[in-house]
């Protein structure tokens, strides 16, 4: 590979690179797994450029060398014997659900892949890729549900979210917004998982809000929502596990909270 060839490569990957991070967190529910995958893979392209350049669009054949890593690697995620709590947990509710689904519905709705791309990224049938994310769709809204606690500061944009998760069987404990009414709504119930903007009302910070919450009641999966997601997909520091970019789509919302729902505690599981 000549020096422009590896120049574009660089490029091509880290305009890409964010939004790895974010794929690969949200499949293993914790930035640190994800993050591990997505150094696996900058790796596995460095010792192989050929592998990457294979005339696919340049964020399809990056996410098609983290597939290539994720599907000879990633089931160990679901096989470990001593996780820990959320991730035992969640072990537990994945394998309840058809294998590869969860990729497929992840790469359609949060990555915005067409189902043609997500068939390239996965190494699949492009029906069957469509196939899958059908029965992702199925299978996400019916084996888990729980409370959910909304930090937003736009009332449209919180209404909006109020509807959407009540539409797919969770119950919203309140709606903050301000860090300080969120720290108390979480004193008054708490919940199972917290969907939050970034900049609130009153130039409060939904992370400091969240990190309040978390300090004071232990781990609860979070999904942040920002018009700007590179800034918090930089793998330096602690960064969210779960994150959607805003203007953003119904579908990409049910996505997420399905994702991270199966990361929240045994109770909400549905009978």
């Amino acid at each position: 590979m000549n020096k422009d060839a590896r120049e574009q490569l660089a490029d091509d990957v880290g305009a890409n690179l964010p939004y790895l991070r974010r794929y690969a967190r949200a499949l293993t529910g914790s930035q640190d797994s994800g993050d591990t995958y997505a150094i696996a893979t900058l790796e596995a392209i460095l010792s192989d450029p050929d592998q990457y350049q294979d005339g696919s669009h340049a964020k399809v054949a990056l996410f098609r060398s983290f597939h290539a890593i994720w599907t000879t690697s990633g089931a160990a995620f679901g096989e470990q014997s001593d996780v820990p709590g959320i991730a035992r947990r969640a072990r537990d509710h994945l394998s309840k659900l058809t294998p590869n689904t969860r990729e497929a519905l992840l790469l359609h709705t949060v990555e915005d892949f067409s189902p043609t791309e997500v068939a390239q990224v996965m190494d699949i049938p492009p029906e069957e890729a469509q196939e899958l994310i059908d029965i992702a769709y199925a299978e996400m809204s019916q084996h888990v549900s729980g409370r959910v606690m909304i930090i937003e500061d736009e009332a449209i944009i919180s209404m909006d979210l109020e509807s959407i998760v009540a539409d797919m069987g969770h119950r919203v404990t309140g709606i903050a917004r301000t860090r300080d009414r969120a720290v108390q709504l979480a004193k008054e119930e708490s919940a199972d998982l917290i969907l939050s903007d970034i900049q609130l009302a009153d130039n409060s910070s939904g992370i400091d809000a969240v990190n309040d919450i978390l300090a004071a009641q232990g781990d609860v999966p979070v999904i942040f929502i920002t018009a700007f997601p590179e800034r918090l997909l930089t793998g330096q520091g602690p960064e969210p596990a779960f994150l959607i970019s805003k203007p953003y789509t119904e579908a990409q919302v049910k996505s997420a909270v399905s994702q991270a729902m199966f990361f929240s505690s045994t109770e909400t599981l549905k009978a």
